[in-house]
């Protein structure tokens, strides 16, 4: 199976992040869910996260689970709905 830095979406930044998760392998992401990881890492790092960062959570959680890679931002739209209907909230307020 592939590392995480081999993952399309993935950079220095969300590596950082995926390792402050405690997060090390695909195996171990691909049973993530974005709206949790973007939480946790909203109480761990104690900022308010760019909302893209979920976006790019779920881009590399799908391609995880599935071996398929997609744009981060394919996944934009999906998250605008969730945050409309309350399903994403940042536990962070600045």
């Amino acid at each position: 199976m592939k590392y995480l830095s081999d993952l399309k979406n993935v950079g220095k930044a969300t590596l950082g992040d995926l390792a402050l998760l405690g997060i090390r392998t695909v195996e171990e992401l691909a049973r993530q869910d974005p709206t949790a990881l973007f939480q946790e890492l909203e109480r761990r790092t104690q900022i308010r996260q760019d909302p893209c960062v979920w976006d790019v959570f779920a881009a590399i959680i799908h391609e995880a689970a599935t071996g398929k890679p997609t744009n981060w931002w394919d996944w934009t739209d999906k998250r605008k709905v969730l945050q409309k209907n309350g399903k994403i909230k940042h536990v962070i307020e600045n």
